[in-house]
């Protein structure tokens, strides 16, 4: 049974990452303030295995234990002003560590990564924050076998 849960589990991922839904979420930049001022914008996020030339590589929505750590890529466009975001990780729905990492004009991209442990296996997700708490995007993952 275990082994028929984890194959309909890779499949369903599988097909997720065939057809882009999850490799990259995308939201469209240049919103702006009620005073005409640019907002920060989440372009670009995505959960994966490694950062690789500056973009995110093998991105997928269940990584095997045996990879051995995980990052989250976040990109904004456009980035008004210097500021921070948070990378906030959660492992059943408890979380697991919080990193703060600086944005810079006019746009950027920044990334931060765990580090799996064997008691690490189950449900995870990363809710990329700003300084005030509002989220802009939150990615879902698991960790298996």
């Amino acid at each position: 049974m275990k082994i028929r849960g984890f194959l309909l589990m890779v499949w369903v991922a599988g097909m997720l990452l065939c057809t882009g839904s999850i490799a990259f979420s995308q939201q469209k930049g240049g919103a702006k303030t009620p005073d005409g001022k640019m907002k920060l914008a989440l372009a670009k996020a995505a959960v994966c295995e490694e950062i690789r030339e500056l973009s995110p590589f093998h991105p997928a929505v269940a990584f095997s234990i045996s990879v051995g750590k995980v990052s989250c890529y976040s990109m904004f466009d456009p980035v008004p002003q210097r500021t921070f975001i948070y990378h906030n990780w959660f492992h059943k729905d408890k979380l697991s560590t919080r990193k703060k990492l600086r944005l810079k004009s006019p746009r950027w991209a920044t990334f931060s990564t765990i580090q799996l442990r064997q008691s690490d296996k189950g449900p995870w997700r990363v809710e990329i924050t700003d300084q005030k708490g509002h989220v802009f995007k939150v990615l879902r993952f698991s960790v298996t076998d």
